[in-house]
């Protein structure tokens, strides 16, 4: 198969974040000619981008997607874009214009621009949000997003019909992946929208207990970030275009089984404590059907949740100390 990132110019929005730098590190293992990294730092970080901050071929520049006028310099003369900016699930609920700013208008004008300079393919991030509570688990790309209930899910399916139309009017190739629950290293960890992994290590840590609100059967699907960035690589790399993909683990989890695999890995032998729920949540299991993407871009996923969760830990522990000795 040609090499397309070889010698290649190409632009990530949100490259900084904890994702996009682990694409930039699969992208840089192929020579590219330049790796544009175009991110606000709100959550990105310089820490995120340590292992090539200093590499000659990225360039970083710092700034928001709603700057029409940054993002058209770094979009001129690119050959690949992947569009990674976003803000988060809950961010969107808390705030719907900026989500719209974000998510929408900005994405637009990204497609536009894509068009106007001639970029030969964007990679887009979407998500199983999408789909809300799925018809169907496994969950296939066919399963409908009339479900969903989030103002993000909606953006994100939206992004999707707005590259599918673009292709259709003006040829502009591109991909979306749909990503399920993605985790590891370089995840959020401050903050109100704090992944529940996290907060269940900061107990494993303190020797407090951790608490499940709920039953704990509600159901997730982890894919470990660096498969997600194979992924990406995987759909830049292939002649595959006006397609979506289904990008996640291909095993259901329960927050129990979650909390029972942390517990392990970690050596640790607290008794999690069950709280009521303080909010119904109308997306109670994820599952993915990898079955696409397995056939067209010959992406399986290689890292199972064991492995991944040690991974995280290791590098959760290691970040925390690391504070504690700088304070």
């Amino acid at each position: 198969m040609h090499n397309k990132i070889q010698n290649s110019v190409i632009l990530i929005t949100g490259g900084a974040g904890f994702i996009g730098s682990y694409v930039v590190e699969e992208l840089l293992k192929n020579n590219p000619a330049k790796i544009i990294i175009l991110d606000n730092l709100i959550r990105g970080s310089f820490d995120n981008m340590g292992s090539f901050i200093g590499n000659p071929i990225v360039e970083f520049a710092e700034g928001d997607i709603r700057d029409m006028a940054l993002l058209e310099k770094c979009i001129a003369g690119t050959d690949y874009v992947f569009h990674m900016a976003a803000l988060r699930i809950n961010a969107c609920a808390s705030n719907p214009r900026e989500g719209f700013d974000v998510m929408l208008k900005s994405t637009f004008e990204l497609v536009e621009l894509c068009v106007k300079h001639k970029v030969k393919k964007v990679i887009y991030s979407s998500s199983a949000s999408v789909y809300g509570l799925a018809q169907h688990f496994p969950t296939p790309e066919t399963d409908n997003p009339y479900d969903n209930q989030t103002f993000y899910g909606g953006a994100k399916m939206w992004g999707e019909q707005l590259f599918r139309s673009f292709k259709f009017m003006y040829d502009l190739d591109y991909v979306a992946l749909r990503y399920f629950n993605v985790y590891g290293a370089r995840m959020d960890t401050d903050g109100k929208y704090t992944e529940v992994m996290i907060r269940w290590l900061d107990c494993i840590r303190d020797g407090h207990v951790p608490l499940i609100y709920g039953d704990g059967s509600t159901s997730m699907d982890f894919v470990y970030v660096k498969d997600v960035a194979k992924a990406n690589v995987a759909a830049l790399s292939s002649d595959v275009t006006d397609e979506v993909f289904n990008i996640g683990n291909c095993e259901e989890t329960s927050l129990k089984q979650l909390l029972e695999m942390l517990l392990k890995v970690n050596n640790s032998s607290l008794i999690p404590e069950f709280r009521e729920e303080k909010t119904v949540n109308p997306v109670s299991r994820r599952l993915a059907d990898n079955s696409k993407a397995k056939d067209m871009l010959d992406f399986e996923p290689t890292i199972n949740l064991e492995e991944g969760l040690i991974e995280l830990s290791r590098w959760y522990f290691e970040k925390k100390k690391a504070t504690a000795l700088s304070l």
